[in-house]
């Protein structure tokens, strides 16, 4: 039986299950060589355009880049670095729409171009690749940023490192199945040497027994280029497969060349094969032999709509807009659409401002004739017809069902993760059910509850170690604990068998007594007192290990707790009633301070009572620095000087109402008093000199009065006398006062006259009082004193007539 090489050898071919023959519209491109697009002055370059992750952004807003420098870097064999396509400046690091089916936007480098094209400086091409180690051209091809150009974007170094040892067959994916496609052929035809040099590249790294060319019978102009640069010595074979799609599929070609199927959950590698895009051939070969980056790839321009159809070197980030105004777009009038992909599996792009990456192999601008837009989605008629062209042997009508009904499992379990999205079923759908889409929506969801499930997994498994390492701990200071109490036995029997126990017993003895002294004189020690509770309890155990007990008395230790418990009780006690006896200390400040101050306005009233006295006992009259005196030392309050002031002015109209009854022989009535406040006027000076006339009327009527009655002369003795005769109640007493002073004044008054020799009159006593200070306050006083000096005298005459 002839092997699997042998037989491709020979020309054998197999088949795949399904496949459809849609229109090829390859003509429209293939005409003519491939041209340069030129560079776009704005280039945007998203920094994940590869199956894994995005690197590390190596430059700044502003930064001046030259062509083929890094922009990213990874240390990861999933992660490869995008570089600059052109010399220029980095005007924005922000995201932009990308080119993928959702139209969501991702971050984005943004180089504005210097028109210099300008290559960095240190590119160091490999002239003789088979000398170089197949690990170090890995890494080569790794940092200059190459990725499967044919659509899926498997970072190339990822699978090269995974077929070293395990590939035998080496299969170059020059099939090209999808309508309106032709980079790779056109590729093919301009470039087949270079092609043929990047085989041998992978032929040095992978060590292959067979390298095998796939590609199909509707590209005889590549077949021929392609046979003029292959040699018998090369160990590359040229297989024409017929035309179906999708025979470029990487699991389809590989049945088609070998008759071998990949594992559904696994890949090429695991068979002996490894696929390669003509692309990324191409692409290794310059990476290796021109040091060149992948900043530029072969682009399909193609539709009904442009005048210049074509294939195109373009720079990666260059925009659709730049290329389609390169190409001569003319827009459909009433359904203008732009396809990125081919006619199947490509999407329509929502604007032309999508950059173009390292996985866009073609644009297509077809007006509504050349590919009619889907028509309503209508109800499935189960025809079967899906599961007949079906490239993988899926059902797609089982699929279907379980994706919009959200039965996800079920879809699993139809292997839906098979399904390589390449259109066939939707485009034999008599219903024009939109089926890849469904198939594309149910797996962004299974893939996001695996993410989700992955995330609780390992969530579960933290938990559960750390309760493992918790156990482990707790066990581990257990068994510490144990053989440490272990230990404190044998130590304990040993004593006890030697006798050396009995020094212990002493010492621990010693050690009691000295705690309990330094206990009794109020020194603490809590280090004996313990020691002495650990000797006591050797003693014990000892006691218990010659009357052969299985566990010793701990009772002392525990005895020494409660005392050790007891003493905090007590401390804590302490604290409490020191900080009880701390607040009372404040509370009584407080309460002395209140006591200072009531003792200051004690004495403050003693002194005005005594300064009062004083003035009584001289005969003195109240001078404004007296008044003065008793003003400092009262209260300001001007509620209580009010009410004063109310009361003063009240019993001067009364003494002067008593006056004018006096003259008149008429009784003082409320009525009078009233009229009297009514037409008294609110001069304080006016009052004053009233008050003093008053007061003189006074004094002058009661001494005529007195002299009637006892015919004897006024004299001091008298005033004496009589003053000792009158009762001591405190109205008296003050009215007694008064007298004595009005007399005191009088006599002055006397003395003065007698010395200048004029006689006391009214006008010398107004001009007197009128010549005293005006100050309102001390008038209001001096006035209230005067009516209150003369009522007593008024009354004092009613008194002396009645009798």
């Amino acid at each position: 039986m002839l092997s699997i090489i042998e037989q491709i050898k020979q020309g054998q071919l197999w088949d795949f299950h399904g496949g459809i023959h849609p229109p090829e519209n390859k003509r429209i491109s293939t005409q003519n060589r491939i041209q340069q697009a030129g560079v776009p002055s704005e280039l945007i370059l998203p920094l994940k355009q590869h199956i894994g992750s995005k690197g590390d952004i190596l430059v700044t807003v502003g930064e001046t880049v030259l062509k083929g420098q890094p922009l990213t870097q990874g240390n990861i064999a999933m992660c490869v670095p995008i570089h600059a396509p052109t010399s220029g400046t980095v005007t924005a690091i922000e995201p932009r729409t990308v080119a993928h089916p959702s139209g969501l936007t991702d971050l984005c480098i943004v180089i504005e171009s210097d028109n210099q094209d300008q290559w960095i400086a240190d590119r160091n091409p490999i002239s003789d690749f088979s000398n170089q180690d197949p690990i170090d051209l890995i890494e080569r091809i790794r940092q200059s940023g190459i990725s499967g150009m044919g659509g899926a974007g498997f970072p190339t170094s990822r699978k090269l490192q995974s077929g070293i040892g395990k590939a035998d067959i080496l299969i170059i994916n020059a099939a090209e199945c999808e309508p309106y496609i032709t980079a790779d052929d056109r590729l093919m035809q301009d470039h087949a040497e270079e092609v043929i040099i990047g085989i041998k590249i992978l032929q040095h790294i992978l060590s292959p027994k067979l390298a095998v060319i796939g590609i199909e019978d509707n590209k005889p102009e590549a077949i021929k280029a392609l046979n003029k640069v292959i040699t018998d010595h090369d160990n590359i074979v040229i297989r024409v497969i017929p035309t179906k799609y999708p025979s470029g599929g990487s699991r389809q070609l590989v049945k088609i060349l070998t008759g071998k199927e990949v594992p559904a959950s696994g890949r090429s590698t695991d068979i002996g094969v490894i696929v390669q895009n003509v692309g990324t051939i191409l692409a290794v070969k310059r990476a290796i032999c021109d040091a060149e980056p992948l900043i530029e790839r072969v682009v399909t321009l193609t539709g009904n709509s442009l005048d210049v159809p074509g294939n195109f070197w373009v720079r990666l980030g260059t925009t659709v807009d730049h290329l389609m105004t390169l190409a001569g777009y003319k827009a459909d009038k009433k359904h203008p659409r732009i396809i990125m992909g081919g006619s199947l599996m490509g999407f329509t792009l929502p604007h032309k401002q999508i950059p173009i990456t390292k996985i866009t192999n073609c644009i297509i601008t077809p007006d509504r004739k050349e590919l009619p837009l889907y028509n309503h989605e209508m109800a499935c008629i189960r025809c079967s017809s899906c599961a007949d062209a079906c490239p993988a042997a899926l059902l797609p009508q089982q699929l279907y069902w379980y994706a919009k009904s959200e039965e996800f499992d079920k879809c699993e379990e139809y292997h839906l993760s098979d399904c390589i999205e390449c259109g066939a079923c939707a485009y034999v759908c008599p219903s024009e059910i939109p089926l890849v889409q469904y198939y594309r929506q149910a797996k962004s969801e299974i893939y996001a509850r695996k993410q989700d499930a992955q995330a609780a997994d390992r969530a579960k498994v933290r938990f559960e170690e750390k309760n493992a390492r918790m156990e482990r701990d707790k066990a581990e200071r257990e068994n510490k604990f144990k053989l440490a109490a272990e230990n404190r036995r044998k130590e304990m029997k040993t004593e006890a068998s030697t006798g050396s126990g009995n020094d212990a017993i002493a010492a621990a003895i010693a050690r009691v007594k000295a705690q309990k002294a330094a206990e009794e004189s109020g020194i603490a020690s809590p280090k004996p007192a313990v020691a002495a509770a650990i000797a006591r309890a050797k003693a014990k155990q000892a006691e218990a290990a010659k009357a052969n007990t299985a566990e010793p008395d701990n009772s002392e230790m525990a005895k020494l707790r409660e005392e050790r418990k007891q003493q905090a009780r007590e401390r804590k006690a302490n604290l409490a009633a020191e900080s009880n006896n701390t607040e009372s200390e404040k509370s009584a400040d407080s309460a002395n301070k209140k006591d200072a101050v009531a003792a200051a306005i004690a004495r403050a009233k003693a002194r005005k009572a005594a300064q009062v006295e004083k003035e009584t006992e001289s005969d003195q009259p109240v001078t404004e620095t007296t008044i003065e005196n008793d003003d400092t030392s009262e209260t300001a309050d001007p509620k209580k000087a009010a009410v004063a002031a109310a009361i003063a002015r009240a019993k001067a109209r009364k003494a002067t109402q008593a006056e004018k009854e006096t003259e008149s022989d008429q009784p003082v009535t409320e009525t009078t008093i009233e009229n009297d406040d009514t037409s008294e006027t609110a001069d304080p000076k006016k009052a004053a000199v009233a008050a003093a006339i008053a007061r003189a009327k006074a004094r002058k009527a009661a001494q005529a009065e007195k002299e009637t009655e006892s015919d004897q002369p006024f004299t001091e003795t008298t005033v004496e006398n009589n003053e000792a005769s009158e009762p001591t109640a405190p109205k008296k007493a003050a009215v007694a006062a008064a007298i004595a002073r009005a007399k005191a004044r009088k006599a002055a008054q006397a003395k003065k006259e007698t010395e200048s020799n004029q006689p006391v009159t009214e006008t010398t006593v107004e001009n007197n009082e009128a010549s005293e200070p005006t100050d309102p306050k001390k008038a209001a006083v001096a006035a209230a004193i005067a009516r209150a000096k003369a009522r007593k005298a008024a009354q004092q005459i009613e008194k002396n007539k009645e009798e």
